[in-house]
């Protein structure tokens, strides 16, 4: 890997792009609590291991802001609240090199404004993977207009590091994938809602009629509900009744165990 990655966060993002980076080097990554920690480390370990139990060794997780000193690229990967990712920012900018990158992994937020309260616009990169990180191949780089060349080389050759494609595209609410995506998986539940089909028949039909590997309402669980109507208001596209009642019910999806499905 040509980084000393680490990453700040301990949700489904941070580690699927833990797993991935162990795979290929050390990582670090950072959890804000005791708890957040263990739950890190059990993901992550469940993750290597399905890639090679042998790199768990190449992954330290820990709440202590220090074990990012010695990092030259890390990557905030918390919720998608604006207000929050500047507070880590804040808190973790004492413990970082001078030259680190800085990266977030937001999915419909400005990267201009990221980078303006990170304090380091120079040095910043939207990084936007996909989950599951280990499967998806493809990251939306979005750079705000103060990052130099370096900053872009360097996210660049990371995500090349990772076995991952890089796409640069504009610094636009939602990027490419999300702008066009959210308003086709609202829409297909919009369908729901006109006619009373049921989910499996909808996600069947765009299985094995447009030969998508997972259908609408079934990705609206795996982002997760609450996550996929924050998208859809930052990009401006009404979300759906049905969600919005699903989310009041505490039905987020995959991570509650029901959304449109149940697992």
């Amino acid at each position: 890997m040509s980084e000393r990655l680490a990453i700040a966060g301990s949700g489904a993002i941070a580690c699927g792009l833990a797993a991935v980076a162990a795979s290929r080097g050390h990582v670090t990554v950072f959890a804000r609590s005791g708890r957040s920690c263990d739950k890190a480390a059990e993901k992550v370990h469940a993750l290597c291991e399905r890639l090679g139990a042998h790199v768990n060794g190449n992954v330290i997780v820990s709440q202590d802001p220090a074990a990012l000193t010695d990092a030259t690229f890390v990557v905030e990967a918390i919720v998608e609240d604006p207000q929050a990712k500047a507070a880590m920012w804040h808190a973790l900018d004492e413990h970082l090199p001078e030259d680190a990158v800085l990266a977030t992994t937001t999915s419909s937020l400005s990267v201009s404004e990221l980078a303006a309260a990170s304090g380091h616009p120079e040095r910043f990169v939207g990084l936007h993977v996909f989950n599951p990180v280990p499967k998806m191949e493809l990251v939306e780089l979005a750079f705000p207009p103060e990052a130099t060349e370096e900053t872009k080389q360097r996210a660049r050759a990371l995500c090349a590091s990772l076995g991952k494609t890089s796409v640069e595209v504009p610094d636009t609410p939602g990027f490419v994938v999300n702008r066009l995506l959210f308003p086709y998986l609202f829409e297909a539940v919009r369908l729901q809602e006109r006619t009373g089909l049921d989910a499996e028949a909808i996600d069947t039909c765009m299985r094995l009629g447009a030969g998508h590997p997972m259908g609408p309402l079934a990705l609206l669980d795996l982002v997760g509900l609450d996550v996929s109507a924050a998208i859809g208001r930052t990009i401006g596209v009404e979300v759906p009744a049905t969600i919005e009642a699903l989310i009041a019910e505490g039905a987020l999806g995959r991570k509650t165990g029901r959304g449109f499905h149940r697992y």
